[in-house]
């Protein structure tokens, strides 16, 4: 059990049956009375915030969290396949619950599942990804008014910033965490 006196922003609990994440927390002692713990709550299933205030005798339970690592087979559009590398079982997300990673999801990459219960939650991707460039404007020569950068399609349909010297084919490093070029990869 976690008592109120460990909230702390991060912390993952269980609430009705649902995993939350902090987002936020705030400690106050009013003159008189119990401490007070205001938090800023996520659902980890839902994506759902709210605030909530808990007093300093609440307690809750440990969410049944834990990350499979998986590799992504397919989408037919509306859910995305993955395969559990150890148990070849396969599991399937929502878009939602894919969320951002979508722009950076190739097949056969292989990622964490977040599992709650059993059940697939959400995904981590790993921190860098290749992926190659599918469209982008030639570079000029001398041609300085369009600045430092320029878009390039990525081959997941993304749309990143690149340096001018960067051409159609080439495969890029791409910090999945910020959407941005990292470098080139020699293939």
């Amino acid at each position: 059990m976690i008592a109120s006196s460990d909230l702390r922003k991060g912390l993952k609990i269980e609430l009705d049956g649902e995993p939350y994440a902090i987002v936020q927390f705030e400690f106050t002692k009013p003159g008189k009375g119990k401490a007070l713990y205001k938090c800023k709550l996520k659902n980890m299933v839902t994506g759902v915030q709210f605030d909530k205030t808990f007093r300093s005798n609440d307690k809750f339970k440990q969410p049944d969290l834990n990350e499979q690592e998986m590799e992504y087979l397919y989408s037919d559009g509306e859910q995305f396949c993955f395969m559990n590398t150890s148990t070849y079982e396969q599991e399937f997300l929502t878009a939602e619950q894919v969320s951002d990673a979508i722009n950076f999801l190739k097949e056969n990459t292989v990622c964490n599942i977040l599992l709650f219960e059993g059940t697939p939650i959400g995904i981590s991707l790993p921190i860098f990804i290749n992926l190659k460039v599918e469209k982008t404007e030639p570079w000029v020569k001398g041609d300085t008014a369009s600045g430092d950068s320029k878009p390039a399609t990525l081959e997941t349909g993304h749309v990143i910033q690149v340096p001018p010297f960067i051409e159609e084919g080439e495969l890029l490093k791409i910090d999945t965490r910020t959407g941005e070029y990292v470098e080139r990869v020699k293939e």
